[in-house]
């Protein structure tokens, strides 16, 4: 074992390094349950419960790039701990969050979450293209990513294991409960994300024990002090593929939030009472399996299984994509990835109903690669001064999932829900730009 670690000192690091992949997808795929299960116990609105993913969004545009300064300042080690400490401390702070039942309260804790998160995605996303092999980076990143694709499957399975009551509370149910039996309820619905987001906030400061136990490399920082400040404008203007980079990531970002956040309002509207043939047994399956209920399911339990079928897409669909890239140029992987996405959404605009349901799901197995690979695409050939500068400008990029969604709404508010497919057929026809053309590394003086 020793020889081993002394051939690959990489080894340790790298595979530390895919846990974090795997803990921010958990956080992440957990927000779509927090939103509907705050609606009853905190008696919000839809649209105010909503909000939840609006603080991940702007904790991330806040913090990426604090987190590059930092991460440049004291190191890729440090900058991952400080990371997992606020990440920790921000799952910690549901349980009083709970106590008091204060939304402002939960949205600060979502907030210190995603703060965690921006110094994680920071640091990670760039680390594991450093470590090893340069020619090797887009594949190492998108292996990494394919440990988040599995915890992302995990989230609504956590939410409806521990977080969701067993009792649906419907308002022919709420009409037959007095005032005071409401507000109990409401109580207990809110105490129950306390012990699961106590557990994630004790498995990631383990997680953050073994990371300070274990020497990091820290890979170019001797170059990197040596060459001294850089700043974001000149760097933007200097690497035109970091520039393009950054927008191909806010596109991406942007389509995946708009399709995934209008999943159910997209089943709901093409197709409520028909169903994908094989999306059936897997929803019999967490239905009565995991939920222990034998009541028919409503069209919109269905519509969310639909969702979580997609994810399962989702991940094959980047395992899939890692192995292509161990035998082709992971571009040309990206490139038929993304042109797949531009043909399968312009097919759903023009079918609607199940076919375009259908045509929604697969574009889940397309997304799947594009983050990691725009990502090692926009920093590749980046001076070591510069590095985690453009890491942070590509994650801050992550902000087009909070612009993105309501202009889509906007549109499907003028002239149905296929108008809203609009926005992320633009954003992907934007990747296939940059896969094709963008991505080339051209410098300029400055």
């Amino acid at each position: 074992m020793q020889q081993s670690s002394a051939r690959n000192p990489y080894l340790l690091p790298f595979a530390l390094v895919c846990s974090l992949f795997f803990l921010w997808g958990i956080a992440n795929s957990l927000n779509g349950s927090l939103i509907r299960h705050f609606q009853f116990a905190l008696d919000l609105e839809r649209w105010q419960a909503g909000i939840v993913d609006s603080a991940f969004y702007f904790g991330y545009f806040v913090m990426a790039l604090p987190a590059g300064i930092f991460m440049r300042k004291f190191g890729y080690k440090r900058g991952i701990l400080a990371g997992l400490l606020l990440y920790a401390g921000g799952a910690a702070l549901f349980y009083p969050a709970a106590d008091i039942r204060v939304y402002a309260f939960f949205l600060f804790a979502l907030f210190t979450i995603a703060s965690g998160l921006a110094f994680l995605e920071t640091a990670a996303n760039l680390y594991v293209t450093v470590l090893g092999d340069k020619k090797d980076a887009e594949w190492r990143i998108n292996f990494a990513q394919s440990f988040n694709g599995i915890s992302i499957i995990l989230g609504p399975v956590i939410g409806s294991l521990f977080i969701f009551s067993k009792k649906e509370y419907t308002q022919e149910v709420l009409a037959t409960m007095t005032t005071e039996q409401i507000a109990a309820a409401r109580v207990e619905e809110a105490l129950s994300v306390q012990g699961p987001y106590l557990a994630v906030a004790g498995i990631v400061l383990l997680v953050a024990l073994l990371f300070w136990l274990t020497k990091m490399p820290e890979v170019g920082r001797e170059e990197e002090l040596a060459e001294g400040r850089v700043g974001i404008l000149d760097t933007l203007l200097k690497h035109r593929h970091l520039s393009l980079g950054v927008l191909a990531q806010f596109a991406n970002v942007g389509a995946q939030a708009t399709l995934w956040g209008y999943f159910v309002d997209f089943k709901m509207d093409f197709s409520p009472s028909t169903h994908l043939g094989a999306v059936i047994p897997y929803a019999d399956f967490w239905h009565n399996t995991i939920q222990k209920e034998l009541a028919a399911m409503t069209m919109e339990q269905m519509a969310g299984y639909h969702a979580s079928f997609a994810l399962v897409l989702f991940m094959l669909g980047r395992f899939l994509g890692t192995w292509l890239m161990s035998r082709m140029e992971p571009r040309k992987v990206l490139a038929y990835y993304s042109m797949a996405a531009v043909a399968l959404v312009a097919l759903a605009f023009a079918t609607g109903g199940l076919v375009a349901i259908a045509c929604v799901m697969l574009t889940y197995f397309c997304q799947s690669i594009m983050f990691p690979t725009i990502f090692a695409l926009a920093t590749k050939g980046m001076p070591p001064a510069e590095q985690k500068l453009a890491s942070s400008l590509v994650i801050m990029a992550i902000v087009g999932g909070a612009v993105m969604p309501p202009i889509a709404g906007l549109l499907s508010g003028a002239g149905g829900m296929h108008w809203a497919l609009l926005v992320p057929f633009v954003c992907f026809a934007f990747v296939v730009y940059y896969v094709q053309s963008g991505y080339r590394i051209q410098e300029k003086s400055v």
